[in-house]
């Protein structure tokens, strides 16, 4: 076998179009299916980069990002399951559960900081923070890279505020400075000691998309920086996960009966303090204990559908690249069936012909993979660049996507059994030559049973393109209506300035003077028609969301769902938005601090709750009848697209709340979400004809009012949709890619066989021009055959394709899976690339001389 690799690398050097064209079809076959599992790899597969990540457990099976108010907890697909949990809650379980060596709990998401060091003049910069737990870190084994972490002594109330940096955040923000250990920061306005810098490996327990943490900052910490805001000692703000460590040879189905059990202990203690709906349902609630090794992988519930949708879109380009070197294959075999008879003549076995020609096929498998590495590392960084085209400080995704010994160890298996796979049936049929037909060097016909493999897998690579094809229009077709959809604002010359109030310090009372400046000051900008502001403008991202109760209306039943989305908005928010006011009035000036609290309401609001009522003086309230009376309805506007999921479901309630009024709330941790809305983070601009320098003039207008007042971009309201839709771009960008590579490689097999067949019909065609066919007749004959063949593949492509856009339904919007109009583009761009395939033999052989055929022959 070492001798038939030797003489294969001696053969292909000797063949060297053959050999670049094999390797580079199969680099670029394997090469984009390596980097789709790199990325899988990365996403799904991993696990946290710590010690002995099997010992890790996570309470709670779903990813709550990022807050739970209640007694109960749960939605329509987990009614009562629990994921999120208090500080409270958290020592319950870990006082009383013996079988966590530690049990260490994280903030939920993330909290934006104003960072910058103490004694500076300079403006604060907004980073990235998450509260932990003291024993975070020793529960996750991790090191510090230069420093220390954080110690349990660490998190006490009255203990000095520390902070530990990402290695990340140290290396890109503030340059490997070895100084910042031991030096004093000023976090929002407070100080705290930076005591180490975490390992370079080490990101954290949670895998995003966005913001991942630079600071880690102990969970007692977090009233001193949210100050009115905190969640710590409020008993029903679920807002932490929790990750533990148990000891060797715990049952985890026991450790989860007992967590049920410390659950309901813990709600017991609080019926007094639970709402109607809540007294009734708290005793069926429940958890479930599932492996933490992979810490909470939010990523991998948001990328995880799409990447085996390309993941499946690679494998098929691969089949084409396979099918393609199975044809180069055999048709290398057939051109060289003379030098084959004459081995079997001299006693050469078939097995030993097999095994010759298997060792050339999977050497070219690995020549094809070695390329196919480059290729990989190239298509993962592109991923990734579509992926997560998020900028600002700390919004990194820990995602290497230089080649593991895991990716190498997949390219290298999927070579050598492409090699083996496809190269085992050319091998067998030009093993099978006849020795006295090839001894006579004619170059006619090989008969019909030598080319049938052959048009087989160009067949196959027709049907395997059209699949491609059509899942690229589907998909395409499917993010231009996400994108063109009516989003019920006005979209052109719309900015979105991004700025965090809680930076500044101030008290949330003053927010409403602050913002009005604000607003003022925006709208002065030349070329600015209007500027308002809202806690979170449509589709930037999020929104605020309450159970509602109406008055005059009774009690909802437990699980009714009565939930509705809210934001806080400045007068003229509507206006600067383009969005209609259909009923009643907008909110305005007048609606302040000492006048009755308003609302205005979207439609979908007043057909859930007012059922085809006039709701215009109305009342509503939050979670709780006593609150049934809060707002006054005195608008009614139309829908507006808030979120950026669930975009096949009509739009869901929404109601406006004037910044400048404050609700009046009993429990603590209302007064806390109140308090918080007021803290705005989006300003919307309407400037028409797109003034020059926008973002700068902001800049310093926000720097006039406040040097702490941060602006973190302004963004045109096109590119703040295209963020929204980035993964479906990335999807349907690579699908695309996948679709025109899967084409290209159709058509040069196609062109190889039809180019094959000519020659080797040299005689036949000579003989036919000798008898009176003209070129036209030679032409029609050759186009014939080929676009049989891919008839056949059309026959068997669109069925697929159909299969395929049903299997990739929850990845489309607005088009059906078995779209007619997509399948006949896919249909279209594959005849025009068989038809450009096939013309030139078919023009070649009609240009044959048929006394220099005959001759030849």
């Amino acid at each position: 076998m070492l001798g038939d690799f030797r003489q294969s690398l001696r053969q292909l050097r000797k063949s060297p179009g053959f050999t670049v064209t094999a390797v580079l079809t199969l680099a670029l076959g394997i090469g984009a299916t390596t980097a789709i599992f790199t990325l899988i790899q990365q996403v799904m597969l991993r696990t946290l980069p710590v010690v002995k990540p099997g010992e890790l457990w996570k309470i709670g099976d779903k990813d709550r990002c990022c807050n739970w108010g209640g007694y109960t907890q749960g939605d329509g697909d987990a009614p009562n399951d629990w994921s999120l949990f208090s500080w409270e809650a958290y020592k319950q379980f870990r006082d009383n559960t013996p079988a966590f060596t530690e049990l260490a709990a994280f903030q939920a998401g993330n909290t934006q900081l104003g960072v910058r060091a103490a004694g500076s003049a300079e403006p604060a910069e907004t980073r990235n923070g998450q509260f932990v737990s003291g024993n975070f870190f020793q529960t996750f084994g991790t090191v510090a890279w230069m420093g220390r972490l954080l110690t349990p002594a660490d998190d006490h109330e009255g203990a000095p505020p520390v902070a530990v940096m990402s290695y990340h955040m140290w290396l890109q923000q503030y340059g490997a400075d070895r100084g910042v250990v031991g030096r004093s920061y000023l976090i929002d306005g407070h100080p705290f000691t930076v005591v180490g810098v975490a390992a370079p490996s080490f990101y954290g327990a949670i895998l995003s998309g966005w913001n991942m943490p630079g600071f880690w900052l102990p969970l007692t910490a977090e009233p001193l920086v949210d100050g009115a805001t905190a969640r710590l000692k409020t008993p029903n703000e679920n807002f932490l996960d929790l990750i533990g460590r148990v000891k060797p040879g715990t049952n985890p189905r026991a450790l989860e009966a007992q967590l049920r059990g410390e659950l309901h202990a813990w709600q017991a203690s609080h019926v007094a303090d639970m709402g109607p709906q809540e007294k009734q349902t708290w005793q069926k609630g429940t958890l479930h204990l599932v492996p933490g090794g992979a810490g909470v992988d939010s990523i991998s519930d948001d990328y995880g559908d799409g990447l085996k949708l390309l993941l499946a879109a690679a494998a098929c380009v691969l089949l084409v690249a396979c099918a393609n070197l199975a044809n180069l294959l055999l048709a290398r075999g057939l051109k060289d069936r003379q030098q084959t008879s004459i081995r079997v003549a001299l006693g050469a076995s078939r097995r030993r012909l097999v095994r010759k020609a298997l060792v050339e096929s999977v050497t070219l498998g690995v020549l094809g993979g070695v390329a196919a590495v480059g290729v990989a590392y190239g298509g993962a960084r592109l991923v990734v660049h579509l992926a997560f085209q998020i900028g600002g400080p700390g919004n990194w995704v820990p995602i290497d996507v230089s080649p593991s010994w895991t990716v190498l160890g997949f390219a290298l298996g999927i070579s050598v059994v492409t090699g083996m796979l496809f190269g085992i049936a050319p091998a067998w049929i030009t093993s099978h030559a006849e020795p006295i037909e090839a001894l006579r060097g004619s170059r006619g016909s090989t008969g019909t049973k030598a080319r049938w493999p052959q048009k087989a897998l160009v067949v196959a690579q027709a049907a395997m393109s059209l699949v491609l094809l059509s899942a690229a229009a589907l998909l395409g077709q499917s993010l231009r209506n996400l994108q063109n959809q009516d989003f019920g604002f006005a979209v052109g010359d719309r900015y979105l300035v991004w700025t965090n109030a809680q930076l500044t310090g101030y008290p949330a009372d003053q927010m409403p003077l602050l913002f009005r400046r604000i607003d003022e000051r925006l709208a002065a900008i030349p070329g600015v028609h209007s500027a308002a502001a809202a806690t979170y403008a449509p589709m930037s991202g999020d929104s605020w969301n309450d159970s509602i109760r109406v008055e005059g209306q009774p009690e909802p039943p437990p699980r009714k769902n009565t939930s509705a989305g809210w934001t806080r908005v400045t007068p003229g928010f509507f206006e600067a938005l383009g969005n209609r006011i259909l009923m009643g009035r907008p909110i305005n000036e007048e609606d302040g601090p000492t006048t009755q609290n308003v609302a205005v309401i979207n439609e979908a609001f007043a057909k859930k709750f007012f059922k085809g009522e006039n709701p215009i003086g109305r009342h509503f309230g939050p979670d709780k009848m006593k609150y049934a009376a809060m707002y006054t309805v005195v608008g009614v506007a139309a829908d507006m697209r808030y979120m950026a999921y669930d975009l096949d479901k009509p739009v869901g309630p929404m109601f406006y709340l004037p910044e400048a009024q404050a609700a009046h709330f009993d429990e603590a941790s209302m007064k806390s979400g109140d308090a918080w809305s007021h803290y705005v983070s989006n300003v919307v601009l309407w400037a028409p004809g797109h003034p020059p320098n926008l973002q700068a003039q902001v800049k310093k207008a926000m720097a006039d009012i406040d040097p702490n007042l941060v602006v973190q971009g302004v963004d045109k309201y096109d590119d703040v949709l295209a963020g929204d839709f980035q993964q479906q771009s990335m999807i349907a960008t690579l699908t695309l890619l996948f679709g025109a590579l899967g084409l290209v490689l159709a058509a040069v097999g196609l062109y190889g066989v039809t180019a094959y067949t000519v020659e080797q019909r040299t005689s036949e065609i000579g003989v036919r021009m000798a008898l009176g066919a003209d070129r036209a007749s030679v032409v029609r004959m050759v186009l014939r055959g080929a676009f049989l063949q891919v008839g056949i593949g059309l026959a068997l492509g669109i069925p697929a394709a159909i299969l395929a856009g049903r299997a990739m339904a929850g990845q489309l919007y607005g088009v059906r899976p078995w779209d007619p109009a997509m399948l006949a583009v896919a249909t279209v761009l594959l005849g025009v690339a068989a038809f450009l395939a096939a013309v030139i033999p078919a023009r070649r052989a009609a240009g044959l001389d048929p006394v220099e055929a005959l001759r030849n022959e």
